[in-house]
């Protein structure tokens, strides 16, 4: 997702008077601007920086939400809508079926060593910010078990 997207969105969500939208969004501009400042690179923002504090902000909400008290309807159902306000804008990830086809194809003679550290280490480079990494984690289980 380009940065500058992010911040039309905000603002089409501003002139829209979609406060808990604006808020969403807000945030992932925030954790964005937060990560390039972070980087070094404060005026030209890379994408993959962009994606990057996308998912580790729906991470953060995602965990809000599993540690939400089951009591406290509202505040979960406010987490819940954040979190798809959030997911809009994340990038597509890879089905475990994509997965696996990468793992045979580019990463075979690291599979046959059966050593999980061994593989994460050398899948984790090419697949991070594409790909889940439980499902990723579950797919190589598949393929070495």
């Amino acid at each position: 997702m380009e940065f500058k997207d992010l911040q039309a969105a905000m603002i089409a969500a501003m002139k829209a008077k979609d406060k808990e939208r604006k808020e969403s969004i807000s945030v992932l501009v925030s954790a964005a601007k937060k990560m390039a400042i972070d980087a070094g690179c404060r005026e030209d923002i890379p994408e993959d920086m962009v994606n990057q504090a996308i998912l580790k902000e729906m991470k953060s909400v995602k965990e809000q939400i599993d540690t939400c008290p089951a009591d406290r309807v509202e505040l979960k159902e406010s987490y819940e809508r954040r979190y798809a306000v959030m997911s809009e804008f994340a990038p597509k990830m890879l089905s475990a079926e994509e997965i696996k086809e990468i793992l045979t194809s580019k990463f075979a003679e690291v599979l046959v060593t059966k050593n999980k550290g061994q593989i994460m280490k050398n899948v984790m480079p090419e697949l991070k910010g594409k790909a889940d990494g439980k499902l990723i984690q579950e797919v190589i289980a598949e393929l070495i078990g």
